[in-house]
């Protein structure tokens, strides 16, 4: 039997969940099975910051999970995935990661995927930050966990917010070897949406 290809995504009520939400959207009709977390105050941040009904966001995704469901299947360290986004991650998500504390399904996913070795990266979303949640970034780091905060990469030359939104995701989608046409790439020729070096280097002083 061949393994399914799956990534799970955790949206959680950090600013940002267009993030999460495009991960679904670049997602669908790929060979990539989706498997969606909606903590409860990402859907009220979903209220205020877009316009899509919880329902489409759900439809989305190829399987979807209750938060307060830590027996679910991706709870366990048997179940296979790519790994694990959590996009936007709140601050209070990156401390139950980091300490280990996991009373719900993100948090506990969270805990598996790194036990197991796999691939958790952390779209964190706060700023500005102090002392605690950087040494919470550096506790999930040393525990396995990536963090990638979305910065907008301005050398795309985005002409709108969502091509940023797109170029943020395609990126971390990288770190899960999975490539994508919507994702900007600097210098590469054969890529579908080439950036080319158009800057000369400086001369030495």
């Amino acid at each position: 039997m061949s393994q399914k290809d799956r990534l799970i995504i955790g949206i959680t009520g950090a600013s940002g969940v267009i993030y999460g939400i495009r991960f679904l959207q670049l997602l669908q009709n790929t060979p990539t099975e989706t498997h969606l977390i909606l903590s409860r105050a990402a859907e009220r941040t979903i209220a205020y910051e877009t316009d899509f009904k919880i329902r489409e966001i759900k439809d989305m995704a190829d399987i979807v999970h209750d938060n307060s469901d830590i027996g679910a299947s991706i709870a366990s360290g048997s179940f296979r995935s790519r790994g694990m986004v959590i996009a936007p991650c709140s601050m209070k998500s990156l401390a139950e990661v980091a300490s280990g504390v996991a009373d719900n399904l993100i948090a506990r996913a969270a805990d598996v995927i790194l036990k197991e070795r796999r691939r958790l990266v952390m779209m964190v979303r706060e700023t500005p930050l102090h002392a605690g949640h950087l040494k919470n970034m550096l506790a999930a780091t040393e525990c396995g966990a990536i963090i990638a905060p979305p910065v907008p990469a301005f050398y795309a030359r985005p002409a709108s917010l969502d091509e940023m939104v797109t170029q943020s995701c395609g990126r971390v989608l990288d770190l899960f070897d999975i490539d994508l046409p919507e994702t900007a790439r600097w210098g590469d020729e054969t890529a579908p949406h080439h950036i080319p070096v158009t800057g000369k280097p400086r001369k030495a002083d």
